[in-house]
């Protein structure tokens, strides 16, 4: 086993395993979250010690909770602040709405970072993070201290289209966190009619998930085609200029899998929806205003950090520092806070170049983990961190595309860029699928079981 100077495993050896293991090769010894196993890993000694505490237990959160326990050792202590019993993956989640999956195949638990890594799990809310005393505090009183704290708090979502947050549960889900309102969505799609409209808008980038959009739009298409005929109809209301991800494949799923079904619509602005009435209005890029009754009507709205409003707990700690107000900038090299020291943002939280996607959350996790654990030992960040990005869109019930980039780190402008030509330089792009196939749907499954299994196994 390769370590580095104070014992700590080689983070490059370490991410080399973690992409492997996201290939396939050793998640299955494993077992994973909810599968029973109890198996408590003997952890290294490695000299390093320090309290963690780490908020939020989604992908982001989890991975670098395990992950600083695996490779920190028995001296590292971490806490796992979360507010839910499980965690709901919006992976896959898409598949859903036709029928493919529920909702609770996507639930996964903290049992195993907790049986087996030792990571002490703290059922709460966050109230504030006291960055002059270095304490979290949740609302029931409980304070935290730590060495280092790392937010990993997902996002949160704006009311907009003159919609409330009580419209978005009860009438016009935005089933963008996955749970009870991809449940009710998939229920408003069974009872669409022929003739019906479902209508669904595109915030402007970034949003989470890329593809995700573009994907739902197929998904939603495909069945209602196998439902209703000709008489399927999926309008599109995209507040970008293109296509986010995967423009090929969108674009042919769009004009050839799906034509006449399809109605993608680019630069869309003032979308109004009347969650009673069911009518969306918006203007055109040649201004024009469209009005439209709809059926069923999915608005994913812009979102923000979770708890980066104003006066908020994320606010409060000063890490909110993008031009929007909307996001915390991070430093790529360690996702340390650029605003306040000791305070790490990874996932979708943070602003770092990288798509908000759990697949990059995961990878994010993994350098902030190797970052912090070397600053305990009084050590610099690795100066070349490596990231990959995957993942896969389903296009019908059976077939499926992908995308995949390696981001390296650039010195010249102190952030992540895809790479290309093996690695030489740092002008490429994102490689997508040659073909849309149901060879890529089959390798779908297995890349999603492998990342869960890395992130909570």
């Amino acid at each position: 086993m390769q370590t580095n100077g104070n014992g700590a495993v080689s983070r490059r050896r370490w991410l080399a395993w973690g992409l492997a293991g996201l290939g396939g090769s050793t998640v299955g010894s494993m077992g994973w979250a909810g599968s029973g196993t109890s198996v408590t890993l003997p952890l290294a000694q490695t000299g390093l010690t320090g309290r963690i505490v780490v908020i939020g237990g989604g992908m982001a959160g989890t991975t670098v909770a395990k992950y600083l326990r695996l490779w920190g050792g028995t001296g590292v202590q971490v806490t796992l602040v979360e507010t839910e019993a499980h965690y709901t993956s919006h992976i896959m989640s898409n598949l859903v709405l036709n029928g493919s999956r529920d909702v609770a195949s996507l639930r996964y638990t903290h049992d195993r970072i907790v049986s087996a890594y030792g990571v002490k799990r703290q059922r709460g809310t966050v109230k504030r993070i006291n960055t002059a005393t270095q304490r979290v505090i949740l609302t029931d009183g409980t304070r935290l201290p730590y060495d280092r704290v790392i937010v990993a708090p997902g996002v949160q979502f704006d009311e907009a289209y003159g919609l409330t947050q009580a419209d978005y549960a009860t009438r016009t889900p935005h089933a963008w966190r996955a749970g009870a309102q991809t449940t009710l969505l998939r229920q408003q799609i069974a009872a669409m009619k022929p003739g019906d409209v479902f209508v669904m808008t595109i915030p402007k980038a970034p949003y989470r998930c890329p593809p995700g959009p573009y994907e739902r739009a197929c998904l939603v298409a495909d069945h209602l085609k196998r439902r209703l005929g000709a008489a399927a109809r999926v309008v599109v209301l995209d507040a970008n200029a293109t296509i986010q991800a995967e423009p090929e494949n969108f674009h042919r799923a769009f004009t050839q899998i799906h034509a006449g079904v399809i109605d993608y619509r680019t630069d869309v602005t003032d979308v109004q929806i009347d969650p009673l009435t069911r009518r969306v209005s918006w203007t055109e890029l040649s201004g024009d205003t469209v009005d439209l009754q709809a059926a069923v009507i999915n608005p994913i709205p812009p979102h923000r950090a979770t708890g980066s409003e104003p006066g908020d707990w994320l606010a409060q700690a000063g890490v909110i520092n993008s031009s929007d107000g909307r996001w915390a900038v991070v430093d790529v090299l360690n996702y340390e806070s650029t605003a306040v020291p000791r305070v790490h943002i990874i996932g979708d939280a943070a602003q770092c170049g990288l798509p908000k996607a759990g697949h990059v959350a995961n990878q994010e996790a993994k350098i902030c983990a190797d970052a912090v654990l070397r600053a305990l030992g009084q050590r610099a960040p690795d100066p070349a961190p490596v990231a990959n990005s995957a993942c896969y869109s389903p296009i019908t019930a059976n077939t499926a595309s992908w995308l995949t980039a390696v981001y390296q780190y650039d010195p010249v402008t102190r952030s992540m860029k895809v790479a290309a030509d093996n690695g030489s330089t740092l002008t490429g792009r994102a490689i997508e699928a040659a073909q849309i196939n149901s060879a890529n749907f089959r390798q779908m499954q297995g890349w999603f079981t492998a990342l869960m299994g890395d992130t909570f196994a």
